[in-house]
């Protein structure tokens, strides 16, 4: 599967899912712009390294995922816009009673509104190229629900959806809309948590992995950013031209429950 020729832009990609999904698409020769909201040294250096690294050419453009006007300009910087992977997104958890507004807004804004904003700014950049492939990272909660997650589980529901609708508007174009719905991924974050939770319950780490982290992904093993990055390449691929609108779950069986 080659990419060679196609640009995908990737929304919150210096580290974590993102940066595993675009490196990925770099491997399979796409270019790529690398995002956040940050603009330091290592954010270019990143982007410098991938592009010798994987031998394409790949950008950092900051833009602030939580600012509609910034989604758009993303889309129109990056110049090309063959992939668009919808990825940045953050969490933060409580009941909803005592739910802070201002995170409600953050997180509708971030992992939701940007989606729609990025996608709409896309579009017509993919019809004037004759070809699209539009990526939502989604999550498990895009399709099941977790107690004290109000703001996740309904951006993330509200993902699946408009992935639902982008796929109906472009039926009958050669571009596709699908989401990924990971469960718990092994990325930087999630790995910095372990220690914690090890001296919280006074377990080892592979009781915390096994009982504490992956209670509810069957396979009792993390998703690697690896695997979600292949799944965007394969989703972009010749061979998934007909699958549009849909979701795929990487979550060691979470969603079979």
């Amino acid at each position: 599967m080659t990419l060679k020729g196609k640009t995908a832009v990737v929304t919150g990609s210096n580290s974590g899912i993102g940066l595993g999904v675009a490196r990925e698409l770099a491997k399979a020769g796409a270019d790529v712009v690398l995002n956040s909201f940050t603009d330091n040294e290592e954010d270019h250096k990143l982007a410098s390294d991938m592009s010798e690294e994987f031998g394409v050419s790949v950008t950092y453009i900051k833009a602030d995922m939580s600012k509609a006007d910034e989604c758009r300009a993303l889309i129109d910087k990056a110049g090309k816009c063959d992939i668009l992977v919808n990825n940045a997104g953050i969490q933060f958890v409580k009941g909803i009673d005592e739910f802070p507004v201002e995170k409600w807004d953050a997180i509708i804004a971030i992992n939701l509104s940007s989606a729609f904003h990025t996608t709409a700014a896309a579009l017509p950049k993919m019809r004037e190229a004759g070809w699209g492939r539009i990526v939502n990272i989604a999550s498990a909660h895009g399709l099941t629900a977790s107690p004290y997650k109000s703001a996740y589980v309904a951006a993330k529901h509200g993902v699946v959806g408009l992935t639902k609708v982008t796929a109906l508007e472009t039926a009958q174009e050669p571009i596709t809309a699908n989401a990924i719905c990971p469960g718990y991924v092994l990325t930087p974050l999630v790995e910095a948590q372990i220690p914690d939770t090890m001296e919280k319950y006074d377990m080892s780490r592979e009781d915390v992995i096994k009982n504490v982290m992956l209670e509810r992904q069957p396979s009792k093993e993390f998703a690697t950013v690896e695997e979600l990055g292949g799944t965007a390449v394969f989703l972009c691929s010749d061979a998934a031209k007909q699958i549009t609108g849909t979701t795929i779950s990487v979550d060691g069986g979470w969603t079979a429950l």
